[in-house]
């Protein structure tokens, strides 16, 4: 299985991560930094015209270059577990691939250990979701599981503690998120699902000042990560 993806920094974060193949660039720009990566992947780079990248971006915004590679690694929720003090991101019915990327963005720059997302319900890292993310979705391990409250379970016999973002929780700067942590994000619709909020420890919340009750969840996770990775002393 093959997909496209596009952009100049999705294309050059898929060649640099290498966690997929990518059997050939397609540039209609001569972009001297997809030439001189794609050269030192191995990768062929193909002279294309600008209508053909249109067309293989399907509307998206291309930037003229293109990569065809192959299917999106996903991993295993017991390699995320594995690494010391895990910091893990879950996300319960986010359906909108472009906050979904914009999610794996904000977790790769804060060091996330991992991101779980539901196999059904769910956006998928999808090349609209990778160039949302910026190509970041290329270094940041995903676990799609079956069951999310089941993933959580385990998540705790591992030693981890779950903590709901939700607008009645404790604080973020008043709750402990050192150590080992998984926070769980809903959609801005319908938030958490029941039983994956009484699968949790807890829930933590980001205060609202302003006339708005809510932040876009991309945002709020970045509040979050941040914090935990403050608290961490990083």
């Amino acid at each position: 299985m093959t997909e496209i993806v596009y952009g100049v920094r999705p294309v050059i974060e898929a060649l640099r991560a290498a966690r997929r193949e990518v059997f050939e660039v397609l540039d209609s720009t001569d972009n001297k930094e997809v030439r001189q990566v794609s050269a030192e992947r191995g990768v062929p780079v193909r002279k294309v015209p600008r209508p053909k990248i249109e067309e293989l971006a399907n509307g998206g915004v291309h930037q003229g270059v293109a990569a065809r590679v192959g299917a999106y690694p996903y991993t295993d929720l017991d390699d995320i577990l594995a690494v010391p003090e895990p910091l893990i991101v879950v996300l319960d019915g986010i359906t909108d691939p472009r906050n979904l990327g914009a999610i794996l963005r904000v977790a790769d720059a804060a060091g996330v250990s991992g991101v779980a997302i539901p196999k059904d319900r769910a956006a998928t890292v999808t090349p609209v979701a990778v160039k949302a993310s910026a190509g970041a979705s290329e270094h940041i391990r995903v676990a799609r599981e079956t069951n999310l409250r089941r993933a959580i379970d385990q998540m705790k016999k591992s030693g981890v503690w779950v903590y709901a973002a939700e607008s009645d929780g404790t604080p973020h700067t008043k709750h402990d998120l050192a150590g080992p942590v998984a926070l769980v994000l809903g959609s801005e619709g319908k938030g958490i699902r029941r039983l994956v909020r009484e699968a949790c420890d807890g829930a933590v919340s980001v205060p609202m000042f302003g006339a708005v009750d809510s932040l876009n969840v991309s945002v709020a996770a970045a509040v979050l990560l941040y914090e935990a990775r403050r608290q961490r002393g990083g």
